[in-house]
C-alpha cells in the first residue's frame, strides 16, 4: 500500500484485551475508554455477546453495563476493537517452519576459526530452544601430542637432566598443539588436563651382563618432590662377544591440575654401571611421549 512519509516500523498487529473478575453484578469498569459498545467484543464463557441497547451489553467511556448479572463462576473478557497494538515483534508462535527459508544462513559471514568458549549455539532441549556456550559442547579428539628424546648415551644410573631435545628427525615427524617445555630434565605441561606420559628406552652392553635395567617416570605435584609413578624393567646378558641390546618401557596417566607444580622427569638405573642408556639425535633410540587426553 502506498503511503507518504517514513515507512512505518510496525509490522505486526494485535488487539488489546481485558479479563474481568466476575461477580453477581451487571456493572464493570473497562481498562480503556470507548465511544460505545461497538468498540469492544465481549465474551462470557467463551460465547460472544451481542452489543447494543436491549441486547447483551452497552458501553460508554469506561463503563460496561450488562443486561443480566454475571455469576462469580462465569469467565468474561473483552477485546478492544479500536485499540490495535502495532509492534515489530510477531505474535508468539506465529512464525512457522514454512516461513523460514532453507537459505536463511547461506551466504552469511563464516566464522573461519574455532568458536570462542563463550560463543553460543542453539539446541533443542526436549523441544525447548535454549542457548549453550561452545565451552560445554567442544571436545573430542587429541589436542596435544609431543615427543622428546635423549640425544647422548650414558653409563650407570641417572635422573636425566641434560642432552634432551624435541624429536625433529628424521623427516615426517609432527606434533599437535602447544608442546612441552623442558628445563634441567623437568618437563612442564602447556595446560591443565589429563595426560598420558610414556617412556620408551633402549639399553646396550658391550661386555657385562646386568640383572636389571630400568626406566622410570617420576611425577611431582609440588614442583619439588618427584615420586616414581611408573617403572619398566628388563635385563641384559652379553651374547656372542659383541654388543647386546635390550628395551624397557613404562606409561602413566598424569592429572595436571596446576602447570606450575605438576612436572615430570625421567630416570634409569642398572645393576651394572657399565650398561649404557642409549641416546641418539638422528633417530629415537628412546622417546618421552606426551598426549593430552582431555580436561582435568
Amino acid at each position: 500500500m502506498a503511503f507518504i512519509g517514513n515507512q512505518p516500523a510496525e509490522s505486526f498487529t494485535s488487539f488489546a484485551t481485558q479479563e474481568f473478575s466476575t461477580s453477581a453484578t451487571t456493572s464493570y469498569t473497562l481498562d480503556h475508554a470507548v465511544t460505545n459498545e461497538n468498540e469492544i467484543a465481549l465474551f462470557i464463557n467463551n460465547v460472544r455477546q451481542q452489543p447494543g441497547s436491549g441486547k447483551a451489553y452497552t458501553a460508554t467511556g469506561t463503563a460496561l453495563t450488562l443486561s443480566e448479572a454475571t455469576a462469580s463462576t462465569d469467565t468474561m473478557y473483552c477485546v478492544f476493537l479500536g485499540r490495535a497494538l502495532q509492534t515489530v515483534t510477531p505474535a508468539t508462535n506465529s512464525i512457522t517452519a514454512a516461513m523460514v527459508g532453507n537459505d536463511l544462513i547461506s551466504g552469511k559471514t563464516a566464522l573461519g576459526a574455532e568458536p570462542a568458549d563463550t560463543d553460543e549455539f542453539l539446541v533443542s532441549d526436549a523441544g525447548t530452544l535454549k542457548r549453550v556456550d561452545y565451552s560445554y559442547i567442544k571436545g573430542g579428539g587429541i589436542t596435544m601430542v609431543d615427543a622428546w628424546r635423549l640425544t647422548t648415551s650414558y653409563q650407570g644410573d641417572a635422573t636425566i637432566s641434560s642432552n634432551l631435545e624435541r624429536v625433529d628427525a628424521p623427516s615426517g615427524y609432527g606434533t599437535i598443539g602447544t608442546g612441552m617445555s623442558e628445563s634441567s630434565g623437568a618437563f612442564t605441561f602447556p595446560s591443565t588436563g589429563i595426560y598420558k606420559v610414556s617412556y620408551f628406552q633402549s639399553f646396550y652392553s658391550a661386555s657385562p651382563a646386568s640383572r636389571f635395567v630400568r626406566c622410570a617416570i617420576r611425577v611431582a605435584t609440588d614442583n619439588s618432590t618427584y615420586n616414581e609413578a611408573a617403572l619398566g624393567q628388563t635385563s641384559v646378558e652379553q651374547l656372542e662377544g659383541s654388543t647386546t641390546y635390550c628395551f624397557a618401557s613404562c606409561e602413566t596417566i598424569v592429572d595436571v591440575t596446576d602447570t606450575s607444580n605438576v612436572k615430570v622427569k625421567f630416570s634409569t638405573d642398572v645393576s651394572d654401571n657399565a650398561i649404557y642408556t642409549a641416546g641418539n639425535s638422528n633417530r629415537s633410540d628412546n622417546q618421552m611421549l606426551f598426549i593430552r587426553l582431555g580436561d582435568t
